[in-house]
């Protein structure tokens, strides 16, 4: 079999990793032309093609994820070898793959795997984001030790994995100062046609919040629905309505965003979930986690 050539497995990963030939073109320093003639090598020799085209738009191809997941383990492997290169001690690393599905709140993922960074060991924390399908995936072939989400595992599921309740929070709801003291007075009702910042309906959140409006009579106006609840506090910060987060992280929302508390709704309870390829956790980092959230 022909060696693999590793600047073409390198063109390859920064353009999948950048998004587009042309931003891979200015980090690697090669124009557009150059890279995409390498690419186009690269696929003749192995074989399969790398990305979906449709237009001027690249889409990894299925043989393409699997490749740069590949890649991305090459390539960190290397810049560890050239850590220890430079400063001439090896360093034992233990990498920690996570995948934190694309609805939960930054802020709490950061706060549940900040206590993997601060062990002994020496742990290198590798974060990925995705829909819970494809994450699931990854961790069916090993590519992840856990997954952080807020769906439990459906019962006769394809993958064998475990679900591991970490948490729940109830809801608060938030507004900008100059707003919030009117949306105090005799919430939720105050909430009624008021313009309203959604979580996107693949949230579990969302359908439990939609349930309680509907049980206190509460119909507001959605005005914008999300994906990513950090770009919804974005939007609630700068008024353009209500939005709602986990309880748990009230006080970092209030003192980051600069909104204030409207109310809560502690009977909407969200969980939240570690999925893992084990029943009985093992991984030092995963069960230090698991040891530090608050019961």
């Amino acid at each position: 079999m022909t060696p693999l050539n590793y600047n073409h497995l390198y063109y390859f990963f920064t353009v999948a990793r950048e998004g587009s030939i042309a931003k891979a073109s200015g980090s690697l320093h090669l124009t557009p032309q150059t890279i995409s003639g390498q690419i186009t090598k690269f696929e003749a020799q192995i074989g399969v093609n790398l990305f979906d085209r449709t237009g001027k738009t690249l889409q990894l191809s299925e043989m393409g994820h699997l490749i740069y997941s590949h890649a991305e383990e090459i390539f960190q492997l290397g810049d560890e070898l050239s850590n220890v290169l430079k400063t001439q001690r090896p360093i034992s690393w233990q990498t920690l793959s996570v995948g934190i599905t694309d609805v939960i709140p930054k802020v709490l993922a950061h706060q549940l795997l900040k206590p993997a960074l601060k062990m002994s060991e020496s742990i290198r924390l590798v974060c990925h984001e995705g829909d819970q399908i494809s994450l699931l995936a990854s961790l069916a072939v090993n590519k992840l030790d856990l997954i952080i989400t807020d769906q439990p595992l459906e019962p006769g599921g394809h993958v064998k994995a475990y679900t591991h309740q970490i948490a729940e929070s109830g809801l608060t709801f938030f507004a900008t100062k100059e707003k919030a003291a009117g949306y105090r007075k005799g919430f939720p009702q105050s909430l009624s046609s008021q313009p309203f910042l959604m979580q996107s309906k693949k949230s579990v959140v969302r359908q439990r919040l939609m349930m309680w409006l509907d049980k206190e009579g509460v119909t507001p106006t959605i005005v914008a629905e999300f994906d990513d609840s950090a770009l919804m506090k974005s939007f609630g910060q700068e008024g353009y309505g209500v939005f709602s987060v986990p309880t748990i992280i009230e006080k970092y929302i209030a003192s980051q965003y600069g909104v204030e508390i409207i109310g809560r709704a502690e009977e909407c309870i969200d969980r939240y979930y570690i999925i893992s390829p084990e029943r009985k956790i093992k991984h030092p980092a995963v069960v230090e986690i698991v040891n530090s959230i608050p019961r």
